[in-house]
C-alpha cells in the first residue's frame, strides 16, 4: 500500500513539468506570402469564414477565428498578423501561448473578440493553436 502511495505522489509530482511555460513568438523565420496561407481544408475558400478584412470592418466584441501568420511582435504582447485579406493587430498575453513555441513560418489558428485600441480593430485573442 505504501508503494501504491508512494508512485502516486511521485507521477502527480510530476505533472507540472509537462506544461510547458515560456510559450511565445520567435521571429526568426520569415513569413509565406499571402497566396500559400491556406489550412489545407478544400473549399475553406468557399465557406463563410472570418477574415481579417471582417475584423477591421467590424463593431467591437464581435468574436472571429482567423487563420494566419504572427509575422512581428510590435509591443508588450501585440504581434502583427496577416491573412490573405489584410492586415490587424493582434493582442495576445503571455498565459494564452500554452507552451507553443511560434514563428512567422507556422500557420495558426486564432480565437478572439475584436475590441478597439487607440481607435483601430484590434484582436484580443483567447486561443492560438499551431495548424
Amino acid at each position: 500500500m505504501k508503494r501504491v502511495i508512494l508512485a502516486s505522489i511521485l507521477m502527480l509530482s510530476g505533472l507540472p513539468a509537462f506544461s510547458a511555460p515560456g510559450g511565445g513568438f520567435e521571429a526568426s523565420e520569415t513569413p509565406p506570402p499571402p497566396h500559400k496561407q491556406d489550412s489545407g481544408i478544400k473549399g475553406s475558400e468557399d465557406a463563410k469564414e472570418s477574415t481579417v478584412k471582417m475584423a477591421i470592418n467590424n463593431d467591437k466584441n464581435y468574436w472571429v477565428t482567423l487563420e494566419g501568420n504572427i509575422i512581428k511582435k510590435t509591443g508588450e504582447g501585440h504581434y502583427t498578423f496577416p491573412d490573405k485579406t489584410g492586415v490587424i493587430t493582434i493582442s495576445l498575453k503571455d498565459d494564452k501561448w500554452n507552451g507553443q513555441k511560434v514563428t512567422p513560418k507556422d500557420l495558426v489558428s486564432i480565437s478572439g473578440r475584436v475590441i478597439k485600441e487607440k481607435g483601430k480593430n484590434v484582436i484580443q485573442v483567447e486561443k492560438i493553436r499551431i495548424q
